[in-house]
């Protein structure tokens, strides 16, 4: 039997995840409460996305994002024995899930694609042997956490009252890591998971110039361009933030154009969630024309420049 429970605290590094997160948990809790780490800007932004409370942490010098599980520990018992925490995943998202699993004795779900509550018991939908099937798991801790990936299916919250704010108080964990310096992070800020239109590059491609191609239909469409593992981690043509897959990103897309690419399950799990999959291969017999909407058998060093010009592009 579905039931709400009676907290829910959710933490994002970026506020356009912060609200889809936000209605996300609407549908789980009573009372939503956000966890947020940022300047007195960034939490007026907060403050109006749909939320009952912001628990709010200015930024310390030297610290790094897990190193507040400890004080999101303490306001997550103050509200109550029983409550879900969801996080927007990503790297920092996942470590301090991690710290928050053993500081509560909490049960923990990386890249959940669905939450319901049963019973008041957290039920998560995963993804297991590399992304060949889905299972469900019960959290049947009193605290259960999970991550949640960027290709939520759910509406921003428009015309919200503000929420009430709280200076939380940062609790130094008894072991921490201290930042003793920061470099620049070289390559793209692409979020591939909210980009409408992707054109992901495979290694139908001979060379990374020929890259171009792709990225010459993706602006044609208003797009981005994406890749497979070999061409992020093998070939290292592009940065790995425009990996798709199932150790990468999973797309929200209306539109995906799969280019040279084999059609690898791996691969596949990343894109199940777009809404039209259309696969451009040479060779007739590749995997992918099984699991696409629309499938073109042909070169692409003559199909993609054809459909550019089409598009205008």
């Amino acid at each position: 039997m579905a039931s709400l429970l009676p907290t829910t605290f959710v933490y994002a590094e970026k506020a356009d995840d912060l609200a889809k997160l936000i209605a996300f948990a609407r549908g789980l809790g009573e009372k939503v409460n956000v966890l947020f780490i940022g300047d007195d800007e960034s939490i007026r932004e907060c403050v109006s996305l749909g939320a009952d409370c912001v628990y709010c942490f200015a930024p310390q010098e030297g610290v790094i994002a897990e190193d507040y599980a400890t004080s999101f520990a303490e306001i997550i018992k103050e509200a109550g024995a029983n409550a879900l925490v969801l996080l927007a995943s990503s790297k920092r998202a996942k470590a301090i899930a991690a710290r928050l699993g053993v500081t509560l004795k909490a049960g923990v779900v990386s890249d959940a694609l669905s939450l319901t509550v049963e019973n008041n018991t957290v039920i998560a939908t995963h993804q297991v042997y590399g992304g060949l099937a889905h299972a469900k798991a019960e959290i049947r801790s009193p605290y259960a956490i999970a991550t949640v990936g960027g290709a939520l299916d759910v509406e921003a919250i428009t015309d919200a009252p503000n929420a009430s704010v709280v200076q939380g108080t940062f609790v130094a964990p008894a072991h921490t890591l201290k930042v003793l310096a920061r470099k620049p992070k070289q390559g793209s800020s692409v979020d591939l998971g909210k980009a409408h239109c992707v054109v992901g590059v495979g290694r139908g491609f001979g060379k990374a110039d020929d890259i171009a191609l792709a990225s010459a239909l993706a602006k044609a469409l208003q797009g981005e361009v994406g890749c497979s593992r070999p061409i992020a981690e093998g070939e290292g043509w592009m940065e790995h933030d425009r990996y798709i897959g199932v150790s990468g990103v999973t797309l929200g897309a209306d539109v995906y154009v799969a280019v040279g690419i084999s059609g690898q399950i791996q691969h596949m799990v990343g894109v199940d969630r777009a809404k039209i999959i259309v696969g451009i291969n040479k060779d007739k017999n590749a995997p992918i024309f099984n699991m696409v909407d629309y499938g073109i058998v042909g070169d692409l060093y003559k199909v993609l420049p054809a459909l550019t010009a089409k598009l205008g592009g």
